[in-house]
């Protein structure tokens, strides 16, 4: 029961805490327990796949590192997260409007998240509280950058492909970048992790705003 506390606690209250930001049309419970769950399930894939893509990874050294980082947990992960929501959520009635892109986008990468999390903290429990702090965070943000890009795609049609490209690369390249600075060992990508991770933040924090500004239903508000 410790193990799993320790694991989703942090899942559920950044969950909450999207989901509290999604002021203007909530989306149904329904529909988000399922993203949550599919984004665990397709864990079992990426393990297949991570296992697999890492006989091509190079011996040793910052190759090495730039391989593990951004090919098999940047593209793989991200790219499995992008496929669920393209299945799930992408021609669901319930995505109308673009603040649903980054709901739905964070469920999935928390559900991820969460199975994760407890395969590592059953193996070593402070593993789990550091990761608490910096691998589950880390994948919302990613997960909000995928939303983002996924909400503009769905309402900007005219622009859709590059929009579409973007909720896949740019997570692909967060997510490469921030496994790649601390797997590489090298001083200067260690000091910059720590700006990065406040770069994440503000850039997530930032997309979320404008995104609720957005909102065809805000002023139906109240």
């Amino acid at each position: 029961m410790n193990i799993l506390i320790t694991s989703l606690a942090p899942v559920f209250i950044i969950l909450f805490y999207v989901y509290s930001r999604d002021k203007y049309e909530k989306e149904p419970w329904k529909l988000l327990l399922k993203t949550l769950v599919a984004g665990g399930l397709v864990s079992v894939p990426v393990i297949f796949f991570e296992s697999f893509l890492g006989v091509f990874s190079p011996p040793s050294g910052i190759l090495k590192a730039a391989f593990d980082a951004f090919v098999i947990a940047g593209f793989i992960e991200e790219g499995f997260k992008f496929l669920v929501f393209l299945l799930l959520i992408w021609k669901n009635k319930e995505f109308n409007e673009k603040f649903d892109g980054i709901v739905y986008a964070v469920f999935i990468s928390l559900g991820f998240a969460g199975v994760e999390n407890i395969l590592y903290v059953s193996s070593d429990i402070s593993v789990g509280l550091s990761r608490a702090l910096t691998a589950v965070p880390a994948h919302a943000l990613f997960g909000i950058t995928m939303g983002y890009y996924y909400g503009l795609a769905r309402f900007y049609p005219l622009n859709r492909s590059q929009y579409l490209r973007k909720a896949l690369l740019w997570p692909v390249l967060l997510h490469g970048f921030y496994d790649f600075c601390l797997m590489s060992g090298q001083p200067f990508l260690l000091l910059l992790f720590i700006p990065f991770i406040a770069y994440l933040w503000i850039s997530g924090f930032r997309k979320m705003k404008d995104l609720s500004d957005r909102s065809i239903f805000r002023n139906d508000e109240g």
